[in-house]
C-alpha cells in the first residue's frame, strides 16, 4: 500500500516555507505522495438560502494544487502528487486538461488527478459555472479529458463542452489517472463506471462501507477491482497512533493508498505538523 500526507492547507496561512518544508519532509521520510485539497473561493456561511453546509469558509486559505505541485515537482524527485479533489465542474475542461498535462510532464509523470463535484455554490457562481448540473457535467468532463490526452485532433459536441477539430498541444505521455472523491451513492456509482480509483475521507468504518459500494458498482460494470485504487484519507486520526492504526486497518481490508491528515488535530505551528507526520511514518514502518 502507498502512504501519503495531506498538505494542511487551512492551518499554515499560505506560508511558502511550509509548502517547501512539508513537501521535502514527505519525500525524505519515505512517504509515497502528497495530497492537496482544492478551493478557489471561500464564502461566509451566515444567512444563506440554501444553506452552505461544507467545512470551509472565507477564513480558510488554500493554495492552487496545480501551482503548488509544479513548484514541488522542481524540488523533489520521487513523491507523487494527488489532488483531493479538484472541483472539476466549476472549471473549463480544456484548461484542466492543459494544466494537468503540464504538471504531469514537468514532474515526470507523478500526478494523480482526483476530481469531484464540491459543495460550495458560491464558488461555482464566482467561476461562472452552473452548480445544479455539476454531477452530469463531471461525468462528461472525465470522458472528455481522456480524449484531450489521447487524440491528436478531434471534435466533440457534448451537453456542456464543444470542440471543433482541435486539441491541446502539448499532451501527456500517458493517460493521467483520474480518481473520484465524495460521499454519495452517485459518486460511488460514477467511480465504478468510469473512475480509476476512489478517495474515501472520514473514519475507517464509514470509508469501508463506501468501499463495498464502489466494489459493487465495479462488478456491475464488469470491471476488475485489481486495477482500481482505493484510498483512505484518515480524517479521524487525531494522533499519530490513531492515524497509523486506521491506515493499517485499511491495508488489511484491501486498500491501495492511505494518507495521514494533520489538520484539526490541535497543532499550532509548522514543526508540530512535521513531527506528527514523522511519528506516523515511524509507526507505519
Amino acid at each position: 500500500m502507498e502512504i501519503g500526507v495531506v498538505y494542511p492547507q487551512t492551518e499554515l496561512n499560505g506560508d511558502p516555507e511550509a509548502v517547501r518544508a512539508i513537501g521535502l519532509a514527505t519525500e525524505e521520510l519515505g512517504y509515497d505522495y502528497l495530497l492537496a485539497y482544492d478551493h478557489v473561493v471561500g464564502a461566509d456561511h451566515a444567512e444563506r438560502d440554501p444553506e452552505l453546509w461544507g467545512p470551509y469558509t472565507d477564513k480558510d486559505p488554500f493554495h492552487c494544487p496545480f501551482t503548488m505541485f509544479s513548484y514541488l515537482a522542481a524540488i523533489t524527485e520521487r513523491i507523487e502528487f494527488a489532488s483531493g479533489v479538484i472541483i472539476l465542474p466549476q472549471r473549463q475542461t480544456a484548461l484542466v486538461a492543459k494544466q494537468a498535462t503540464d504538471v504531469d510532464l514537468l514532474s515526470g509523470e507523478r500526478l494523480r488527478l482526483g476530481v469531484g463535484t464540491g459543495w460550495n455554490y458560491v464558488e461555482y457562481d464566482a467561476l461562472g459555472e452552473d452548480f445544479s448540473s455539476r454531477g452530469k457535467r463531471l461525468t462528461e468532463q472525465i470522458k472528455l479529458l481522456r480524449r484531450y490526452w489521447e487524440e491528436p485532433l478531434f471534435s466533440f459536441q457534448g451537453e456542456f463542452d464543444q470542440l471543433d477539430r482541435g486539441n491541446i498541444n502539448l499532451r501527456p505521455n500517458r493517460q493521467i489517472p483520474i480518481w473520484l472523491g465524495g460521499f454519495s451513492e452517485v459518486a460511488f456509482r460514477r467511480a465504478g463506471e468510469i473512475g480509476d480509483g476512489f478517495m474515501f475521507a472520514g473514519d475507517f468504518e464509514r470509508c469501508n462501507e463506501g468501499r463495498t459500494r464502489v466494489e459493487h458498482y465495479l462488478e456491475e460494470n464488469g470491471r476488475s477491482i485489481d486495477n482500481f485504487g482505493l484510498e483512505l484519507i484518515a480524517l479521524r486520526g487525531r494522533t499519530p497512533a490513531e492515524a497509523a492504526d486506521a491506515m493499517k486497518r485499511w491495508e488489511d481490508h484491501g486498500g491501495t493508498h492511505a494518507c495521514v491528515v494533520t489538520m484539526n488535530c490541535g497543532l499550532t505551528n509548522l514543526q508540530e505538523h512535521l513531527d506528527f507526520i514523522a511519528e506516523t511514518r515511524d509507526l507505519l514502518s
